[in-house]
């Protein structure tokens, strides 16, 4: 609704100043010749009305997106400056337009460029005084108020040692699917307020009510997961409201909105984390922290573990770590269902993990553990 009125009211003002222009035209020539007898300036003044009526409707769409578009950025670069450089410009930018204004007296009365020497003075002092505002905005700030700089001293320890964790952290889909998010919260690991905007609860919502059982399940999980974050957690959390209507996806989305509000996205989505970090959001990956906080292995070291099936290549047997860390033992297949003791001999990290290869200890061959009657492997396999 709101869209269909500026899109009007845009039609009715370029229509104006095309009804204005065609009646100084019509003005000037009445002048030079009578038109009084003209059937014709009716017309012209009907047609020199509406062509530009019309060219404001067509364009009104895109106008609107850039005023929308210029808005925003203004109001994030506005809430991204400090308020002391806000004050300081502000100042400077005062007193440059009064010093403009006082030199304006004796520039206005030059005969023919007076009134254009007069504008262009008031913004060269604007400026300057703007610029000199935020360059000097301590000493500004400090001769106003002269506690500022020992309260501002105080404060900007404690300000830098807060910025990274009073950072928003904007919740996607896949992490609140996954549902470690709320044992990190819990631990508090996250601090901050969480934002889960709106269209990815939509999108949860569609989940939720899928035909299809599993997709049901993983949905109503994530559902059940913001409500403990939210009853049960002590962590401020946050809705979003605001949508991009010119945006279908929704890892697009939460790109922008990030960018908007300067927040970092959490996720677990490889593809939506290699394109926030191309367009400058930063990311932080529940698996990553997963594989960081995994306990270190190194070459050389032993480990008891139970082979549980064989591998790929001829010979391997493959073990699991209680974490889900897989280990490919070399020559480990003459050991299925069996608990032994390996060496580890190299650890590969890759995006999906970490895998550790390694062989059985010397000797382990002659000691090897009895194969159990039937156990839970034994009655997987």
């Amino acid at each position: 609704m709101i869209h269909k009125f500026m899109r009007s009211a845009i039609a009715v003002a370029f229509a104006a100043v095309g009804f204005s222009s065609g009646m100084s035209l019509l003005s000037g020539a009445n002048r030079v010749f009578d038109l009084s007898s003209y059937p014709a300036k009716h017309s012209f003044l009907a047609v020199i009305t509406l062509i530009p009526g019309a060219l404001g409707f067509i364009i009104a769409p895109q106008l609107i997106r850039w005023v929308v578009v210029m808005t925003g950025w203004l109001e994030n670069r506005l809430q991204r400056t400090p308020i002391q450089d806000l004050v300081g410009g502000a100042i400077g930018l005062i007193v440059g337009l009064i010093i403009a204004n006082l030199l304006d007296v004796s520039i206005s009365e030059l005969p023919g460029l007076g009134r254009y020497l007069s504008v262009g003075l008031s913004a060269i002092m604007g400026y300057v005084g703007m610029r000199v505002g935020v360059k000097k905005r301590e000493e500004i700030l400090t001769f106003i108020y002269p506690r500022w700089k020992e309260k501002h001293a105080k404060d900007k320890l404690g300000d830098k040692a807060e910025a990274r964790g009073a950072c928003l952290k904007v919740l996607d889909t896949s992490v609140i699917i996954d549902g470690r998010i709320a044992d990190i919260c819990k631990s508090g690991f996250i601090d901050g307020t969480l934002v889960i905007p709106a269209f990815v609860l939509e999108e949860l919502q569609h989940i939720a009510d899928s035909s299809d059982l599993l997709k049901r399940n993983r949905g109503r999980r994530g559902l059940d997961v913001l409500n403990k974050i939210r009853k049960e957690l002590d962590v401020a959390v946050q809705i979003d409201q605001r949508d991009y209507d010119d945006l279908a996806e929704v890892d697009s989305k939460l790109v922008r909105l990030c960018r908007e509000i300067n927040g970092h996205i959490v996720t677990n989505d490889y593809n939506l984390n290699k394109v926030a970090e191309l367009q400058g959001v930063k990311v932080l990956n529940i698996n990553e922290l997963a594989n960081a906080v995994k306990p270190v292995v190194l070459p050389g070291e032993e480990m008891t573990v139970q082979v549980i099936k064989d591998g790929k290549e001829l010979g391997q047997g493959v073990a699991y770590l209680d974490d889900g860390t897989m280990i490919v033992v070399d020559g480990g297949k003459r050991f299925i269902g069996q608990t032994i003791t390996v060496l580890v001999t190299s650890v590969l990290q890759t995006s999906a993990g970490r895998m550790i290869f390694a062989k059985p200890k010397i000797g382990e061959g002659k000691k090897v553990s009895p194969t159990p009657a039937l156990n839970e492997v034994n009655a997987i396999v």
